[in-house]
Formats: C-alpha cells, sequence, structure tokens
C-alpha cells in the first residue's frame, strides 16, 4: 500500500476480501489513512465523535486489512478486509447494507464459518471433527458424497438429489479450505476458462 496525501474527508467503501461482500461506508482523512498503512487495520474519521476511530476498538471485530485502493479520482477508496467476529455493523451483522447475504454469496458465507471454526473451534461442531481428523477424513467424506451424488442423479426424486449435492458442496468447502483454495479462487479459474 503505498502513502498518498488525502485532502479531508473521503469516503470509504470497506469489502469483505474472502466474499467481496460490502460491509460498510466509512469516512478516512490524512491522520486515519496513515493509521491504516502503520498497523494493517482499518481506522476512521469519525464525524459524530469527531475523532479517530479503530474499527473494533469497542466490539472487538477488527477488519484487517488486504488492500487499499483509490478510485480514479483520487476522492473514493476501496478497502479490502478480512472481517472478524460478528461482522462489521454496530447492530451485530456481517454487513451493514443487509442482514444476510445474497444467495449467491452462500459459499463464500460457509467458508467463512468454517474458517472460523477452524481459528475459534466450537465443542461438539461437526466442522470442528472434520478440521481436528485432517485431509484422509475429508477427502473419504468428500468421495462418500460424491458416490452419493451420482446414485441420488439416478432416481427421480430432485429434493435427494439437492440434498446430496449440498452434502457434497460442504465437504468441498471443507477440503478446500485444508488446501488453502477460496471459492474467489474457483470463480477466477470459472471465468478464465469461460474467456
Amino acid at each position: 500500500m503505498q502513502k498518498r496525501e488525502i485532502t479531508g474527508l473521503v469516503p470509504a467503501v470497506v469489502q469483505d476480501y474472502y466474499s467481496g461482500r460490502v460491509l460498510m461506508l466509512a469516512y478516512v482523512n490524512q491522520e486515519s489513512y496513515d493509521y491504516m498503512l502503520e498497523f494493517g487495520e482499518t481506522c476512521f474519521w469519525s464525524r459524530s465523535r469527531n475523532k479517530l476511530w479503530h474499527k473494533g476498538d469497542t466490539s472487538g471485530n477488527i477488519q484487517k486489512i488486504k488492500s487499499i485502493a483509490f478510485d480514479c479520482d483520487g476522492d473514493t477508496l476501496l478497502i479490502l478486509v478480512e472481517q472478524t467476529g460478528s461482522g462489521a455493523c454496530h447492530l451485530g451483522t456481517f454487513s451493514c447494507f443487509e442482514e444476510k447475504p445474497a444467495d449467491f454469496l452462500i459459499a463464500d458465507e460457509l467458508y467463512d464459518i468454517i474458517r472460523d471454526r477452524r481459528d475459534n473451534p466450537i465443542e461438539k461442531s461437526y466442522t470442528n471433527y472434520l478440521l481436528r481428523e485432517g485431509l484422509d477424513k475429508v477427502l473419504k467424506k468428500v468421495g462418500e458424497e460424491s458416490a452419493e451424488v451420482i446414485i441420488a442423479a439416478k432416481n427421480d426424486s430432485k429434493e435427494l438429489l439437492v440434498e446430496e449435492i449440498s452434502d457434497l458442496a460442504y465437504h468441498l468447502l471443507v477440503m478446500m479450505l485444508l488446501k488453502d483454495v477460496s471459492p474467489e479462487d474457483v470463480r477466477g479459474k470459472l471465468a478464465e476458462r469461460r474467456k
């Protein structure tokens, strides 16, 4: 991230690095921008309190910066972050713009939950069980679920087929996390092939 001069307050759109979901809009001045470059976490200028606001100081839901980009005019920022905790909104939701993500982002949301289980294990969580057992167990489940999808596809029950595809998708996401492959990586490859 390259240091730049900021005049006055500029809007900053904060977007989740993993899902692309817009989390919030805030304002940045030179002081808050310099703070972000130094510490790698979002910091804004609070217009209501008239002071710096390090996101997460109160809630613990800090935003780790992955990248900062200026728009073509240099008067708006796009900040890609790794959102921690329950989310960006003071109301307790992941995004300030809607309570639930759009359906097309469900894979990203589930991937984020699986990653959170890895980082913050929960007792009796099936995801944590799989993560503890490791790659061989997860690959076995991927194989089993693949076979169940094939069998369901040969039958006439769409409902059963959807259930089995969903099970396979979940286990694939667990495998992807273990192998450091994100939904964005897959989307990128699909987009490349589409071209």
